[in-house]
């Protein structure tokens, strides 16, 4: 049998495990890993990344449009430090991401050499799962322990610390195997208790007006037919968290769109309070989703499906908690109400009716500010544009800024599915236009456009060498405002507008993207918008329209709370 040693062990058990990407950038204690990637035919692409944070948001995205694992990886020291944020977010966001990071050798542990730190501690409590490689004969058993916890029960992140000198140690090949299912998640779905489910069905077929709160675990498990057979069994209207979004289409017609703090509008805020049930599915119901818990109301009764059961119960008083995959909690609930759906009572609320009430008094509010005429350009017309020339296959990816609120609230995805991505767990600057990378090599076949403010820009704008490099025809939109809009926005409202430290310089957008080879145009005109996005998107090649936007303190954002 051929000799093997760690860094190679480490290839194979990637590729064994189905991964055919990597997002990385390169150092001094990755030399072994990057020489066995070089050497070894693995069918793995590695995409040089020009900062590890990028490497983390691209391997998330990766995962989110893909349902496989992720893969990142940095070296020592700083590289290490910048990795992290990735798989934070992803981890909050319960998205399936490995960061390797290399380390310094085992055998200069605590003599002072260059990069050294304790990567296992720092990663410990930002991680679902974590370890540090001690000898290379553990290699095989720490990756599939990485995978396995990665992809079962609440899927989160996972952190492997590799050092230089473990990498260049034998490893036995007859080790090197992978259990099959861990490369995909959710995997071994687990399903509610019967009776559990039973006593759900009864609740909701006895009330009058139930409404169904979605986050991000719907789409996670896939679970979109599942929701739309028992939300139409029920006529009960659903609403979305923004990570929630494509658990329907937006256009179907029990969908009233995202609620919450970030994104909800009155018209939806008065669905949620006029339930008199409502079941949490796949959602922590945080501070964005309920307005910080008045949306419900505690008089509301609370039924919550969920893989991780810490999260249920931990904000509201829940009649019933159905433990378990979404996809097999709603399969098994639709069956239970179907049973009992002939008892409902005669009067009970119409979930198209209130849906469709709560869509139209949003586009009411929404369509003469997207009509406007007005400069700077109001955010509401950008929105308008993506909406209305974009293909159905798009992949929005939005920064946390300006973009989050205007296209929580009014993008409108035909498809159920993912098709809008933002980093809701923490909310880091940076995101959009990373995370866009790695929605184009998960997607290939999808338009992806990455919507950023111009602080978000400023942060990550030298990935758009990695845009022309690797040929990705990713489109980018920037909203320019020369200010960080939320905060001024918060300042504003909380501070009587003492403005501090918020306000910088216009930078032009469209020519630092013209000097990495990048396609762009700046419009300044609302008439233009159009034309310039039909261009973007019929350009063969990365594209970036750069547009004068009115300051987000003096929009009309759909924002109830600015802080919090």
């Amino acid at each position: 049998m051929m000799k093997m040693n760690g860094a190679e062990a480490v290839v194979r058990m990637l590729q064994l495990n189905g991964v055919k990407h990597i997002f990385g950038l390169c150092g001094d204690t990755s030399l072994p890993l990057y020489d066995a990637m070089a050497r070894l035919d693995h069918g793995i692409d590695h995409v040089l990344t020009r900062d590890e944070r990028s490497a983390g948001y691209m391997a998330d995205a990766y995962a989110r449009v893909t349902g496989k694992v992720g893969v990142c990886e940095g070296p020592s020291g700083g590289g290490a430090t910048y990795l992290l944020p990735g798989l934070v977010e992803a981890n909050e966001s319960s998205v399936a991401v490995l960061g390797i990071t290399s380390d310094v050798s085992v055998g200069s542990r605590g003599k002072y050499p260059l990069t050294e730190l304790d990567q296992e501690a720092l990663y410990r409590p930002l991680t679902k799962w974590n370890a540090t490689v001690d000898r290379a004969d553990q290699i095989p058993g720490i990756v599939r322990a990485a995978f396995r916890a990665m992809t079962t029960g609440k899927p989160g992140a996972a952190h492997i610390c590799l050092p230089h000198d473990v990498q260049t140690h034998a490893v036995d090949p007859a080790d090197v195997w992978a259990q099959e299912g861990h490369d995909r998640f959710p995997a071994m779905r687990s399903a509610p208790d019967p009776a559990d489910v039973e006593r759900a069905a009864e609740k909701l077929v006895a009330s009058r007006s139930p409404v169904i709160i979605c986050g991000g675990g719907v789409v996670i498990s896939g679970a979109s037919a599942a929701l739309d057979t028992l939300a139409t069994q029920l006529n009960a209207p659903v609403c979305t968290t923004i990570s929630g979004q494509g658990s329907l289409a937006d256009t179907h017609p029990l969908n009233a769109g995202v609620v919450g703090a970030n994104g909800g509008v009155l018209a939806t805020r008065e669905v949620v309070a006029a339930a008199d049930t409502v079941l949490f599915i796949g959602c922590r119901a945080g501070s964005t989703t309920t307005e910080h818990w008045r949306f419900p109301s505690r008089d509301a009764r609370i039924l919550h499906i969920d893989a991780d059961p810490m999260v249920i119960s931990a904000n509201y008083r829940t009649d019933v908690g159905l433990v378990g995959d979404a996809l097999l909690a709603l399969h098994a609930l639709g069956a239970a109400v179907e049973r009992r759906i002939a008892h409902r009572p005669a009067e009970h609320a119409d979930g198209h009716a209130l849906a469709a009430a709560a869509r139209e008094a949003k586009r009411a509010a929404f369509a003469p500010l997207a009509a406007s005429l007005d400069t700077p350009i109001k955010p509401e017309r950008v929105v308008d544009a993506l909406n209305r020339l974009l293909p159905e296959n798009a992949i929005v990816v939005a920064d946390p800024g300006t973009p989050c609120p205007y296209l929580s609230a009014h993008f409108n995805a035909h498809r159920p599915g993912r098709h809008f991505i933002t980093n809701r767990a923490h909310g880091a600057l940076g995101f959009a236009l990373s995370a866009g990378i790695g929605a184009s090599f998960g997607r290939p076949d999808a338009v992806v456009v990455s919507v950023m403010g111009d602080g978000s820009f400023g942060f990550t704008c030298g990935e758009m060498e990695t845009l022309v490099r690797c040929k990705i025809a990713l489109k980018m939109i920037v909203f320019s405002n020369s200010v960080y809009g939320w905060i001024k926005a918060s300042q504003k409202a909380s501070y009587n507008g003492r403005y501090f430290a918020v306000d910088f310089t216009r930078t032009d957008h469209a020519r630092v993207a013209e000097a990495f080879g990048v396609k762009a145009w700046r419009v300044d005109d609302p008439s233009r918008l159009d034309a310039a996005l039909k261009a973007a998107l019929s350009h063969d090649g990365p594209a970036l329209i750069d547009v004068i936007a009115q300051e987000l303190q003096d929009t009309a954002a759909p924002v109830s709370q600015w802080m919090g």
